[in-house]
């Protein structure tokens, strides 16, 4: 199948243990994770060709997160080394009617002083087909913001297929520039676009109709207008997918979602219930590889990638981690109406 790319950080997560507030925490778990590192995780484990490029220290941590990376075959032959520190999240995993919470620690990381020319995107491109972002990696710095726009120039030129999940992340947005001045110009050079409703608003400053979030119930049709209006502003866009989340609570969610090619707004076959949530960090990273998988394994079929994705995602909220650790048969049988839980003998 197609090699895919994606760019952007990886952190250290360190997570409270169960359901502990930060001071309560004598100690905290440590994994690894990052929207794009997250996408490529899944594509290499549905037997993809997967390379996540960023930038990282010559240090210890650094060389731990490469490893992580490589345990999951993972691609990892052109990340820059150089800089001081791996970015940091902390993680407060929230219940019943008390959300989680997030708090970075990823000030001078060192893929947030990366600048044009670290990356020969040619030697990168080579051998792909697709290339994936986010929302979060402009965030981090001026420098990140050009280095992606650079990659998305020669992926341009080349030919490569050009994915993002819009990700607005308002703790991040540092550096003096605001979301909505920096996303256009890049979501211009862009095929496939994910985003929910704030996404598009303070990404794009464009705004769906009709939908109450806070109100634990959301319709697919209302989202049409705005993925219109995405392809309308961006001709180069040919897909509007967007995660349809129902937040009865921090630990029940409900989960779909509906993709725009232009013509047919496709929605998610099933809608899940997801009562009892492990961990839903990662959960919109998941949707994402799910979908670069469906539309890349299934090319003339997106009602299948679509619920690929969704299915994808769904058991995503089972995993602890930022990673979603599946495989292509747990994914198609839950797609095929198994979610009993049962065990495998």
């Amino acid at each position: 199948m197609a090699k895919v790319v994606t760019f952007g950080e990886i952190m250290l997560r360190l997570a409270t243990p169960g359901y502990l507030r930060f001071h309560q925490a004598a100690e905290f778990e440590a994994t690894y994770g990052g929207g794009e590192s997250n996408v490529a995780v899944s594509l290499a484990n549905y037997g993809m060709n997967a390379e996540f490029v960023t930038r990282l220290p010559k240090n210890d941590i650094g060389d731990a997160a490469i490893k992580r990376l490589r345990s999951y075959n993972v691609g990892v032959d052109n990340v820059v080394l150089g800089g001081d520190r791996v970015g940091i999240y902390f993680l407060e995993t929230g219940a019943v009617a008390r959300g989680s919470k997030v708090v970075y620690d990823r000030a001078n990381s060192a893929i947030a002083e990366i600048t044009p020319g670290m990356v020969d995107w040619k030697k990168v491109f080579a051998d792909a087909s697709w290339l994936h972002w986010t929302g979060i990696t402009p965030a981090l710095s001026q420098g990140a913001a050009d280095a992606l726009k650079e990659a998305l120039v020669v992926a341009q030129e080349m030919g490569v297929t050009v994915s993002c999940d819009l990700n607005y992340r308002a703790k991040l947005w540092k550096y003096g520039k605001a979301c909505h001045e920096v996303m256009p110009d890049l979501v211009a050079l862009t095929d496939v676009v994910l985003g929910n409703e704030e996404d598009a608003e303070m990404a794009l400053h464009i705004s769906p109709d009709g939908v109450d979030v806070t109100g634990g119930h959301v319709e697919g049709e209302a989202y049409l207008s705005v993925s219109k209006k995405i392809m309308e502003q961006f001709p180069k866009v040919k897909k509007v997918i967007t995660t349809l989340r129902g937040s009865i609570n921090a630990n029940h969610n409900t989960w779909e979602g509906v993709l725009y090619d232009g013509q047919t707004l496709f929605k998610s076959s099933r809608k899940y219930d997801i009562t009892h949530i492990v961990d839903r960090v990662g959960g919109g990273d998941s949707f994402m590889g799910g979908l670069i998988f469906g539309l890349n394994a299934y090319p003339e079929d997106d009602q299948k990638a679509l619920d690929f994705a969704v299915a994808a995602s769904c058991l995503k909220h089972t995993i602890k981690g930022d990673f979603n650790l599946v495989t292509v048969d747990e994914v198609e049988k839950l797609m095929g109406g198994d979610a009993s839980g049962r065990v495998a003998r």
